[in-house]
């Protein structure tokens, strides 16, 4: 299995990623062969995180000081 992180690249009207070489020779692929392709997204959050990092973002903001003076103990 090859699992990485690509870029979508631009194929005349359409897009694609590439596989590298070393991963090609490690899984034995050869050119035409037929591979699965699962594809997510790496933006999309969904709400109940958005919601998680805005409350630990108002936390750190609200005890700033607090956490300032416990990283100087």
């Amino acid at each position: 299995m090859i699992q990485s992180i690509q870029k979508v690249i631009k194929i005349g009207s359409s897009g694609g990623v590439t596989i590298p070489a070393k991963d090609l020779k490690r899984q034995n692929i050869a050119f035409g062969d037929e591979v699965e392709v699962i594809v997510r997204p790496l933006h999309n959050k969904n709400s109940e995180d958005q919601q998680v990092l805005a409350t630990a973002k108002k936390i750190l903001s609200d005890y700033q000081k607090d956490f300032d003076n416990l990283a100087k103990r």
